[in-house]
């Protein structure tokens, strides 16, 4: 089958490589049908995963169809089509029971970045039992596709925000987490939501979609200026921070509240520096990331109930053999695009 690889040393390609088989009886074997390319993926080509390995091959915000399941598979057959969740989890550590899957002591994140994942024509998927989400009859592969990623992301971002109806939040970047992340804010009617970035066109997808009541790009206006016009000279109450920018770190303190919370859900390829010293009598507190994707059940009826719709996200669709020029365009941003979708392999 044909898969993308990661070699190291910044090298991504498109290369052959043998179709994956069960090796463990909580496995399953899944025909892709649809994947992605995720920014995550694009800070493993840049070194910026230390526990990434090389020679795996990309890709863990997928769909597809069940071909072939282990004998311990107990909740999937063959032919049920699956969204596949970003982490592998057992649900019986002690991690999982908390509903911490990330930290999961025989899993995490391992798809696409220890283990081969879904920028291919199959993908293994261990511990199947907790690692997919069957897709309902009336939900389409492209309205399923983000949720064990992305919008699993956004969702479990907003959950611990503590969000309260009467709120002021700032979203920083509105690259596709951060437009995911608005769209689970949504879900808890703040008073007021104001978006960040310096994407004119990703500004204008989030006012069109409803998601933002203020839009704000950093090329135009002094920021935390216009944040604390907003908020009455006080700060934000709670801010999210999704790009992972030079800055947006610094900039997410400074725009919030005393006594607010600050979710961190941007990965950094840089140290970030915690100014204690500056920040003294704020009274901040922080929550890290990364996602603990354990609501994926929740989200695919969120989606069935067409109250996320996530399809405005996509602006690019190629085959698998045009995987490569997707990377190009979806790195360096080129043609208005926010999620390049890669459609299955186009065999003469």
């Amino acid at each position: 089958m044909k898969a993308v690889v990661y070699k190291g040393n910044g090298i991504v390609c498109l290369e052959d490589r043998p179709i994956p088989v069960i090796e463990k009886e909580t496995d399953a074997i899944v025909r892709v049908t649809r994947s992605t390319i995720c920014s995550s993926d694009l800070h493993i080509k840049h070194g910026a995963v230390p526990r990434a390995k090389e020679n795996t091959v990309l890709g863990h915000e997928f769909v597809g169809e069940i071909v072939e399941v282990g004998r311990k598979v107990k909740h999937f057959f063959v032919g049920d089509r699956v969204s596949v969740n970003v982490e592998t989890f057992c649900g019986e550590c002690f991690f999982c029971k908390q509903g911490y899957v990330n930290n999961c002591i025989h899993g995490g994140w391992e798809l696409g970045c220890r283990i081969d994942g879904g920028q291919a024509e199959y993908a293994r998927i261990p511990m199947a039992d907790q690692g997919l989400t069957k897709i309902p009859d009336d939900v389409t592969d492209e309205e399923a596709l983000f949720n064990g990623d992305i919008l699993a992301t956004g969702y479990w971002a907003a959950s611990i925000g503590e969000l309260k109806p009467a709120d002021t939040v700032v979203v920083l970047g509105a690259g596709p987490t951060g437009l995911c992340t608005l769209m689970s804010i949504k879900l808890y009617s703040p008073a007021t939501v104001i978006v960040v970035d310096t994407s004119t066109d990703r500004l204008n997808l989030a006012k069109e979609q409803g998601l933002a009541d203020v839009c704000l790009n950093p090329l135009e206006v002094d920021i935390e200026e216009e944040i604390l016009k907003l908020t009455q000279g006080r700060g934000a109450d709670r801010v999210f921070e999704v790009a992972g920018g030079e800055n947006t770190f610094q900039l997410a303190w400074k725009v919030a509240r005393p006594n607010a919370i600050v979710v961190l859900v941007a990965l950094y390829e840089k140290e970030q520096t915690l100014p204690l010293h500056q920040m003294y009598g704020k009274n901040l507190v922080f929550k890290t990331g990364g996602v603990d994707a354990n609501s994926c059940e929740a989200i695919m009826k969120m989606v069935q109930c067409k109250k996320i719709d996530t399809t405005c996200l996509i602006t690019h669709r190629g085959p698998l053999n045009d995987v490569m020029e997707g990377y190009r365009i979806f790195e360096n941003r080129l043609d208005g695009c926010i999620k390049w979708v890669i459609t299955p392999f186009e065999h003469n």
